[in-house]
């Protein structure tokens, strides 16, 4: 059974910084896309990074580029994502999600789309204040 499982959230402040992790069990995380995602009430779920299976790199949304980090620990089989600088609008429901395809691809939103992610962690709410 594969389970993932957020931890991390909570309330900072604006321009304060937040670590958000996220443990596999019932996968490596090593062999799947792992992504984050979010989502604000109201609003639709949207995709924030992924560590991409296939070549270990990263991908953003424009929205979170420059301060956000995503990163893996396959010892853990968990993946972070660490965010500074945050902002009021980043409050949401984060989502971490895996799926198994190949894809190799220079755009983040190859990498971002929910519908073609198998599974999902509970969430964690993360609340900025400004």
């Amino acid at each position: 059974e594969v389970r993932l499982e957020e931890f991390g959230g909570g309330l900072v402040q604006a321009g304060g910084s937040l670590r958000l992790s996220c443990t596999a069990s019932g996968l490596n995380v090593d062999e799947y896309n792992i992504a984050w995602f979010r989502q604000a009430p109201g609003k639709e779920r949207e995709g924030v990074s992924c560590i991409s299976s296939s070549n270990g790199r990263p991908y953003y949304a424009n929205s979170v580029k420059g301060r956000f980090t995503a990163s893996s620990d396959s010892a853990k089989n968990t993946v972070y994502l660490q965010m500074d600088d945050v902002k009021p609008e980043d409050t949401a429901v984060y989502y971490c999600a895996a799926d198994g395809t190949y894809r190799l691809s220079p755009l983040a939103s190859d990498y971002l789309r929910a519908q073609e992610y198998r599974y999902w962690g509970q969430g964690a709410q993360v609340t900025v204040s400004s």
